[in-house]
């Protein structure tokens, strides 16, 4: 069982503030705040903090990592937890909520592209909250993603590349797995190709931030076509962060929910909005089905009912045997 008495001394040594109250399972308090607030996971920005809560347990217990959205250019984590975090902690399941590197600042660092910052910060988190496993009582073999938008973009990209752990590393952190148990997002991109995009998609125009092609007073229309222009030159780039390039036969379960789609997702046709078109999940679900991966997209006209939402699907896969 995790408690106030045996995190105090990680408060002393890292500046975390505490979650003070009639004990974790209290159920008006936890999930309003973390465990472990503003943990610094990484030294290269302020922004490398996450937000843990953890489950009061005789176990170790499954966690779901949440990565916020705002096309990698805005967002925050304060953006979960509360409700979200509570729904989980009624599970028996933990909570971290992190915060990363945004384009601006990434583009400042001359990261390159920029959202190579966003999602290896990302992936950082996720090893951290592995390395802090016997402190946080979790378990680190059932670790679950979820986030919206850019950040279910970030969820996927994890989930579908090869691990970014590093066995051989002096650092501890850098040892630990970033593969997940399972997905379930909302609105996700599935690529970051903006030739791929517009194929699926006439109207699309996502995906110029990541290359370093927004700048002030310049649309998004306007970033997308130089990235449609430059993608000759940045092919490596896209395919190496466009996570349906790295689809393969240990992905995970993924469940993908587009709850504001406005139009049938029909391949070629515009979408009204098209950065969340489930078109995304549609084009993901079918390469992954030549692997047999359990892959569910839901949207309006076409909703699950086998799970019915993002959270009885990560409660089922984090808390079955």
């Amino acid at each position: 069982m995790l408690s106030a008495k045996l995190l105090r001394p990680l408060a002393v040594t890292f500046g975390i503030a505490l979650f003070a109250g009639k004990g974790l399972a209290d159920e008006e308090s936890a999930g309003r705040n973390p465990t472990v607030a503003d943990y610094q996971y990484a030294q290269d920005s302020p922004a490398q903090r996450l937000d843990f809560w953890a489950v009061d347990s005789s176990k170790p217990a499954p966690v779901v990592v949440a990565i916020h959205g705002g096309g990698w250019i805005n967002g925050d984590k304060s953006g979960y937890g509360g409700g979200d975090a509570r729904s989980f902690l009624e599970k028996g399941i933990a909570f971290a909520s992190i915060n990363y590197r945004l384009i601006g600042e990434a583009t400042e660092q001359h990261v390159d592209p920029p959202v190579k910052a966003c999602l290896l910060d990302a992936a950082r988190a996720v090893q951290t909250i592995r390395a802090n496993a016997k402190q946080w009582n979790i378990d680190p073999q059932r670790v679950g993603l979820t986030g919206s938008s850019a950040g279910a973009c970030t969820c996927l990209w994890l989930a579908l590349h090869d691990d970014l752990s590093q066995p051989e590393s002096e650092d501890p952190v850098a040892r630990e797995s970033t593969h997940v148990t399972c997905v379930a997002a909302y609105r996700a991109q599935t690529t970051l190709d903006p030739m791929e995009f517009q194929e699926w998609i006439p109207n699309a125009d996502y995906g110029g931030q990541a290359f370093g092609f927004s700048t002030p007073g310049r649309t998004s229309t306007e970033a997308f076509q130089l990235l449609l222009a430059n993608r000759e030159r940045l092919l490596p780039l896209i395919v190496e962060y466009s996570p349906i390039k790295h689809v393969n036969q240990s992905a995970p379960p993924i469940y993908l929910d587009y709850p504001n789609q406005q139009t049938p997702p029909v391949i070629g046709q515009p979408d009204p909005a098209p950065a969340h078109s489930a078109l995304n999940g549609l084009m993901l679900a079918e390469k992954l089905s030549e692997y047999g991966t359990e892959v569910i997209t839901s949207y309006p006209g076409h909703e699950d009912t086998k799970y019915g939402s993002v959270a009885n699907f990560l409660v089922s896969k984090l808390k079955s045997e």
